[in-house]
């Protein structure tokens, strides 16, 4: 049963990036970002997640810990300029 069970949640794991490791670890934003997310979310958990070039933090609930955009105050999700 646990076996069968890691295995499931294995599935749900993002995979490691082909880029820059150091780039888009856990906790490692740029200052100018960590200036523009609101309040109430957990800059010590984001990360640059490079298949959509926006940051992410680890949302810890009563059941789970789901990864969430990162927000400005008024709403807007904290990503890199795409290259044209």
């Amino acid at each position: 049963m646990i076996g069968a069970t890691l295995l499931f949640t294995a599935g749900c794991a993002i995979p490691p990036s082909s880029g820059s490791e150091a780039a888009n670890a856990i906790g490692n934003i740029p200052d100018r970002v960590v200036a523009m997310a609101a309040p109430n979310q957990d800059i010590s958990t984001a990360r640059l997640v490079p298949d959509d070039g926006c940051y992410w933090y680890e949302h810890s609930g009563p059941v789970e810990t789901t990864l969430v955009p990162l927000r400005t105050p008024n709403g807007s999700r904290i990503c890199t300029a795409r290259e044209s």
